[in-house]
């Protein structure tokens, strides 16, 4: 009957533990905040939108899109061997082993405890009562144990903080994602400045040996008397000094190529990359409207989930005010003096019991717990809204930059044809007496200037258009992205 009994009160400690665990957790219930403001186009791209994929969903290699052989291998490169981004998987990997440390809360521990051991009594012990004899003796004591220990989750304080590690994790994952982005953009727009000054270098280059052979003949007329002294020294000059400008873009092509170096994870000292020139075409960039931004871009999303944490945390604090309740003192097993009697009904023991713990005076240490974390959260939303914004800010720069860059491009190019056109006149012309040599150097110098700024313009083009892959959160697959680029085709068309 006893044993009924004590069934009974186990079977219905139990049951009052799961509804405990079954009530609403404490704390406010998380949900996303509002961005005010929130634009719904842009403003050189209105009603385009091409969303995917979300941030949580697998990334493409959108570099691919330049169809530069070389840079893929610097992205395939940096992805492997950047030390940034191995110290980011590796803190996602701390965040996902917390969660799951987190997650092992809501469920009992249960240790086994086996204990063996053999003693001796002293015969000359003290004895309860004067009446008493002792001996000596000397047994075994054999106590196989499972042991069983749980919090019950009263107000959902286990809950919160699970989901508070959740979220964490999740915002591991984002942060991972977003170096990853920042990575490949950033080896994508050095690799492209590192190109463009491989085409200012080449021009400067074809500019010298044109103003080379100019010299010569300027020589020959100035050792015919056709020409003075002032001639030759005025062309020596403009040649020394545009190879002195060579030798500076070759200092800045070095440092860029030192910056891949590192980036890929490689010592700047073993780095070579051999000279090139730019891709033949700029691929047009996918647009999204400014709301899709917070499912893609994953700084957004780290701040989103960061959010979910510290909203979580306030049930955590919010709990220290509510008593709690421990199953302690819990075991099962059993006890004998030898090993063939340890599975005999009578050697079973058990104990079952609720643990409360209750803070009477804390001196508002509690109260200060909530308060910490509610401005944490709010802190958080600060954050997100922030992020929010300069994500949209970088979108929009890119798209107006793009646009403008475009123009310069058009602009640019008849500028040069001009002034080749121009430089072949007055080349004529100084020959034939009609022009002195301060006319045609200052057109030679135009003409370089000219063709150094499209090259510039050129480059520019697509740093941008890195910009704004990066801004918009990048990873489009190729069917998509080809589908968006005739999409965006046809409608400027």
């Amino acid at each position: 009957m006893k044993q009924n009994i004590s069934r009974r009160t186990c079977l219905a400690a139990a049951v009052a533990a799961a509804c405990l665990a079954g009530c609403g957790a404490i704390g406010p219930d998380y949900f996303r905040p509002a961005v005010p403001d929130m634009p719904v186009n842009w403003k050189t791209e209105p009603d385009w939108a091409l969303a995917q994929p979300a941030d949580m969903q697998p990334k493409s290699d959108w570099w691919t899109v330049f169809g530069d052989a070389r840079l893929n291998q610097l992205e395939e490169g940096a992805l492997a061997g950047n030390f940034n981004l191995q110290l980011a998987v590796a803190r996602m990997d701390q965040a996902n082993a917390t969660m799951q440390s987190r997650e092992a809360a809501l469920y009992p521990r249960v240790e086994f405890d086996p204990s063996a051991a053999r003693a001796r009594t002293s015969a000359n012990r003290p004895v309860a009562n004067a009446g008493s004899v002792n001996s000596s003796t000397t047994q075994n004591d054999f106590k196989p144990l499972l042991a069983a220990s749980y919090e019950i989750d009263l107000v959902g304080r286990v809950r919160r903080d699970v989901e508070s590690a959740r979220a964490s994790a999740q915002q591991a994952q984002a942060d991972r994602e977003n170096v990853r982005l920042v990575l490949t953009a950033q080896v994508a727009a050095t690799y492209f400045q590192l190109r463009q000054l491989d085409e200012e270098i080449r021009i400067v280059s074809e500019a010298t040996a044109a103003q080379d052979k100019a010299l010569d003949a300027i020589k020959k007329r100035y050792a015919s008397g056709a020409s003075g002294q002032a001639d030759v020294l005025q062309q020596t000059a403009l040649s020394l000094s545009n190879k002195a400008q060579l030798d500076l873009l070759k200092t800045q092509r070095n440092i860029q190529e030192d910056s891949l170096a590192t980036l890929t994870g490689t010592p700047a000292a073993s780095f070579r990359i051999e000279p090139g020139s730019l891709p033949q075409t700029v691929p047009q960039v996918p647009v999204t409207l400014p709301g899709a931004l917070l499912q893609r871009r994953p700084d957004v999303a780290s701040a989103e989930r960061a959010m979910a944490s510290a909203n979580a945390q306030i049930g955590v604090a919010k709990a220290a005010f509510y008593p709690v309740f421990n199953l302690g003192s819990t075991f099962f097993g059993t006890e004998a003096t030898t090993l063939a009697k340890l599975a005999s009904a009578s050697s079973i023991l058990w104990s079952f019991g609720i643990a409360a713990a209750q803070t009477i005076f804390d001196g508002g240490r509690a109260k200060a717990g909530v308060l910490f974390a509610e401005a944490g959260y709010r802190g958080s939303v600060a954050s997100y809204r922030q992020t929010v914004l300069v994500a949209i800010q970088e979108s929009q720069d890119a798209l107006s930059n793009i646009a403008l860059l475009d123009s310069a491009n058009q602009k640019q190019s008849e500028a040069v044809d001009n002034q080749n056109k121009s430089l072949q006149v007055s080349f004529r012309r100084y020959q034939g007496g009609l022009d002195n040599i301060i006319a045609l150097t200052l057109v030679q110098q135009n003409q370089l200037a000219a063709q150094r700024v499209q090259s510039q313009i050129r480059g520019s083009q697509f740093v941008t258009t890195v910009s704004l892959i990066k801004a918009l959160g990048g990873g489009w697959n190729a069917p998509a992205w080809n589908a968006a680029e005739k999409e965006a085709r046809d409608r400027k068309g």
